[in-house]
């Protein structure tokens, strides 16, 4: 029983687990430590990990390597950890580490080595299973060949039931058996099976009789986000792979695609937020983050200086005091209205809500939102302006500039991403510096627009 494998670790039990590793490892109590390693779930471990110091890393897997969880905590790993913690080690060491780790994590693990280092673990691996881990190295990592499982469970579908259950109860090689796929006599999938209908049916009744034709799955190009949107679509526990003559090559299981879940949001927040899009951000470098976000910052940083050059254009007006005090309120409320809509634009198109087809009618209903909005903070605010000792028609220049600035950022938020979209480019990176600084450029040079015209009897 493994004490910390019923769920996910609470923040209370991780510090007191690390602090337990750190005091062992100070007395060097290994048999202590091989102890702990045996009743903490490997995911639990490689939270742990993250928190390590290299030599406290080196030390511990020293005790992992030697059982059999090794596999599986690799797997479970950071892929920046997993690099350094392999790269001392020989390919004999490596593959013996991986004799029992799925083909789909394994092939990841070796995308992650040196080609030389994964060419000769192949090498030392059984042809078939080389043959299997090579094919799935050939794609993509994040397409449906890059994680799919090439062990699925099927059998003819001339097969009765009752032989089909035999063959369920016998099988060891096979993936989670989640559904029976159905093969014709050409390996091609004609049909699947749920195991409740399996067992609810006689048992002389043939696989091709009871089992459901319509068979949603993928091909091994399909973009790892859309097999995730496809199995949270249909509820389903595991989507078949096939090629391009309906041959059955592997499964994507649910597991794999609540990690792809996990990573796809990760990646979209992080660009979102002009940090680009490399989920282990927070275990690089200071060094190596400062290069990861100065390019994206560099963006804010031309904007922000057009922005100045705009208020030295327009410094007559700058010259009455309370027209400055409102530039952080404009400025601040249009760069708001305008990440929200680039982040429901975003997650609409991650979740499958939005589509090409339909965005004339997304765009009008964002630019109503924005519209709306504005007047109502432009009401606001003006009244607000035309409270304070200030120059009469203050309150009308605000509440115009602060509805025309959440108006426009409305829309940027809205465009952007869907123009970037429809040039196949990942939306998500079009938010943050792109979106803000646009709409705090437009809506400062509004404002100064609006104040010139108004206020020239001044």
């Amino acid at each position: 029983m493994r004490p910390f494998g019923k769920g996910q670790i609470l923040e209370t039990e991780l510090a007191v687990l690390i602090g337990t590793f750190r005091r062992l490892l100070r007395r060097r109590a290994r048999a202590n430590l091989a102890k702990l390693i045996h009743k903490t779930h490997p995911a639990d471990l490689s939270l742990l990990f993250r928190q390590f110091v290299p030599n406290e890393r080196g030390q511990v897997f020293d005790l992992i390597k030697k059982t059999e969880i090794v596999g599986e905590f690799l797997s479970e790993l950071d892929t920046s950890i997993v690099q350094e913690i392999l790269e001392p080690f020989e390919p004999a060491e490596v593959a013996k580490f991986l004799e029992e780790v799925s083909s789909d994590d394994m092939a990841d693990i070796l995308n992650l080595l040196p080609e030389e280092k994964a060419s000769a673990i192949l090498k030392l691996l059984k042809r078939e299973e080389s043959e299997e881990l090579e094919e799935l190295m050939a794609y993509p990592a994040d397409t449906a060949g890059g994680i799919m499982s090439v062990d699925p469970f099927s059998l003819n579908e001339t097969t009765k039931a009752i032989d089909a259950i035999k063959a369920i109860q016998t099988s060891e090689e096979a993936e989670m058996v989640f559904y029976l796929y159905v093969t014709d006599e050409f390996d091609r999938l004609t049909g699947v099976v749920s195991l409740r209908d399996l067992v609810t049916f006689q048992p002389s009744t043939e696989l091709k009789s009871i089992m459901i034709t319509d068979v949603i799955s993928v091909v091994p190009e399909t973009d790892q986000e859309e097999v995730a949107r496809l199995v949270s679509k249909y509820n389903l526990l595991a989507i078949p792979v096939v090629d391009s003559d309906g041959s059955l090559l592997g499964i994507v299981t649910v597991d794999d695609v609540v990690d792809v879940i996990r990573e796809e949001a990760t990646e979209d927040f992080l660009r979102m937020a002009g940090v680009g899009k490399d989920r282990e951000i927070l275990l690089k470098s200071t060094f190596e983050s400062v290069k990861l976000r100065l390019p994206w910052l560099f963006a804010t940083w031309v904007g922000g200086i057009v922005v100045a050059w705009v208020s030295g254009y327009f410094e007559s007006v700058l010259n009455f005091i309370a027209i400055v005090a409102f530039i952080p309120v404009i400025i601040g409320m249009g760069g708001n209205v305008g990440t929200q809509s680039t982040t429901i634009i975003v997650r609409g198109f991650a979740t499958g809500r939005i589509h090409l087809g339909q965005v004339g009618k997304t765009i009008m209903k964002e630019i109503r939102i924005g519209l709306i909005l504005g007047i109502f903070y432009g009401i606001l605010l003006g009244i607000v302006a035309s409270l304070i000792d200030a120059p009469p028609r203050l309150g009308l220049v605000v509440g115009l500039a602060i509805c025309a600035s959440m108006f426009i950022a409305t829309t940027f938020g809205t465009i952007v991403p869907i123009l970037m979209r429809k040039l196949d480019v990942d939306p998500a990176i079009a938010s943050g510096p792109f979106v803000t600084t646009s709409t705090d450029l437009f809506g400062i040079l509004i404002y100064f627009l609006i104040a010139t015209s108004l206020l020239t009897t001044i």
